[in-house]
């Protein structure tokens, strides 16, 4: 039984995107955040992080075969693009599009949070669609999805260049510019074991000149490296 509250968020983000569920209930989880149903009474809603695992696996057979089917070059080079297409921060900015924030249920807690762990939010709650679509509707549906909202952002991750995974790219700028190699170092952590976040500084010596939070190590490096090469204005 989805209340109506729920119906209208449901109602509302089906327009955006274009597709009408058969089982509402799938979109309702899809949207629905841990953190919300401490604060729901036990009506049988589930969080989306199932449904987030499905759709992960979705989106990378999707982003593999567009890969695959259109472009010639190397395995190596493939990965790095789709890296890039399917990171973190490039799910959250797409989600964008069809405002996929405001339709998300999150605890009051939660829903203040507006920097580094709502883009991660954001960007499995953009997974957790997927895999809702993909069980409402079908492979091709999901796929169809992707080409729409995601995949026209390739042409500017290659235009850019911004394949270049930015902890290699500062390495190199900073042994040849200031004859350095970078470190990493977690400075905090915090979250449940099913949902630890990291923050990271990366350091020149003693000195901190960038910092990252994510999900994961890899990614909070990832997001230092990119902080040092802007802060450096070597990006």
């Amino acid at each position: 039984m989805i209340a109506k509250l729920d119906k209208e968020n449901i109602t509302k983000l089906e327009d955006k995107i274009g597709i009408n569920f058969n089982d509402k209930n799938l979109l309702l989880e899809a949207l629905t955040h841990r953190s919300f149903l401490n604060e729901r009474s036990n009506d049988g809603l589930r969080h989306n992080e199932r449904m987030e695992f499905l759709g992960d696996a979705v989106l990378e057979l999707v982003v593999t075969e567009y890969l695959y089917n259109n472009f010639k070059d190397p395995e190596g080079l493939l990965t790095a693009w789709r890296a890039a297409l399917v990171n973190t921060i490039e799910l959250a900015n797409v989600s964008q599009k069809f405002d996929l924030n405001s339709h998300i249920l999150l605890s009051k807690g939660e829903a203040k949070d507006v920097g580094r762990a709502r883009q991660t939010i954001l960007a499995n709650a953009f997974e957790a669609l997927i895999g809702a679509i993909h069980i409402d509707k079908g492979y091709e549906s999901a796929r169809s999805f992707i080409d729409r909202f995601l995949i026209p952002e390739l042409e500017g991750i290659l235009e850019k260049k911004l394949y270049k995974d930015p902890k290699s790219l500062l390495q190199e700028k900073a042994q040849e510019l200031v004859d350095i190699t970078p470190s990493y170092k977690v400075s905090e952590e915090w979250g449940p074991d099913h949902a630890k976040i990291f923050r990271i500084a990366v350091l020149f010596g003693d000195k901190m000149v960038g910092e990252g939070v994510g999900p994961s190590k890899q990614d909070a490096q990832r997001a230092a490296a990119e902080d040092a090469l802007h802060k450096m204005e070597w990006d």
